[in-house]
């Protein structure tokens, strides 16, 4: 009779196991189905306000054209943007025209280090504008050249990117104004954002 009492207890507990197995399973498998699918997904990218992203723009822009990467200084400017100088030139209009001033420009200087310092940028709605002060240094005929100056950009928004449509650069004149004519493209376009014409390139 004990013997049979026992096995009695033996079968209900190894019953009242696997009954507990098999809803732990249950359960951990629901968990499982219910968990959240996004554990793997990346979550989605925070659009940069527009100051920052025109502001890394113009980084990317004057980067390119101190060491004379055209295509990505291209991918900044519309096709039809216009560039007002430094020196008593017409405006310069569209990119083809631009890029065969840059390029005759820069074959002046030995080596371009374009500094941008309190850089301002405003926007309403599709339109934008920035203004900076730049600082233009490099070697003319192996003898260091240097100018300052101004730039003031307008930019439009197009799909997704802000192109530039106007670049106006002015060069702050020295003490010494005879310095700055002499010298390629200086007047024409310093260090602003545009490579100078006869002058530093204009950017």
């Amino acid at each position: 009779m004990e013997s049979s009492a026992r096995a009695q207890i033996a079968r209900f507990l190894a019953a009242l196991i696997a009954l507990l197995l098999i809803s732990s399973v249950a359960w951990a498998q629901k968990k499982q189905k219910n968990k959240p699918a996004d554990d793997n997904t990346p979550l989605p990218a925070i659009p940069l306000p527009v100051s920052d992203q025109i502001d890394n723009d113009i980084g990317e822009m004057l980067g390119a054209f101190q060491v004379g990467n055209v295509e990505v200084m291209h991918k900044h400017y519309a096709e039809n943007a216009t560039w007002v100088r430094g020196t008593y030139e017409p405006i310069l209009v569209g990119w083809p025209n631009y890029l065969a001033a840059y390029q005759q420009q820069r074959g002046s200087f030995q080596g371009m280090q374009l500094i941008r310092r309190n850089t301002t940028i405003f926007n309403h709605g599709d339109m934008a504008w920035a203004a900076y002060q730049w600082e233009f240094l490099s070697l003319v005929e192996g003898k260091p050249f240097s100018a300052r100056g101004h730039t003031t950009l307008v930019l439009m928004k197009v799909g997704e990117n802000w192109l530039i449509v106007h670049n106006h650069t002015s060069q702050v004149c020295e003490t010494n104004p005879s310095q700055a004519p002499q010298q390629p493209g200086l007047q024409a376009q310093p260090p602003a954002q545009t490579p100078p014409a006869a002058a530093p390139p204009k950017p």
